[in-house]
């Protein structure tokens, strides 16, 4: 997956409590706020591309962070064309990032 340096407009907020989940993203562990969305969470980590384009392999990222545009689908415990920003995080959850062409699964 793709990361780049998270010192940009996404920043989190304090949460209360202070509770977190791991996450799994491409295998990697990562230890992420309870409460969020996977979308939130991706980008709170620096993991930018949720998927590629089938036909250009363009890297697509989530864009309007309410279930609109499907820019954030990923595969989430085996299940493809997941839409992370509807997601909440739990914990051990394990996303993938989906390249190329989708299943219709």
């Amino acid at each position: 997956m793709s990361s780049m340096p998270n010192d940009s407009l996404f920043k989190p907020l304090p949460r209360a409590g202070g509770a977190t989940v791991e996450i799994f993203v491409d295998d990697v562990p990562h230890r992420v706020a309870s409460g969020l969305n996977v979308a939130a969470a991706l980008l709170q980590e620096g993991v930018t591309a949720c998927r590629t384009t089938p036909v250009k392999g363009a890297e697509r990222a989530p864009y309007c962070m309410m279930g609109v545009c499907f820019d954030c689908l990923v595969e989430i415990d085996g299940v493809p064309n997941r839409q992370a920003c509807m997601t909440p995080v739990r914990e051990g959850m394990r996303v993938r990032r989906m390249d190329g062409a989708r299943s219709v699964a």
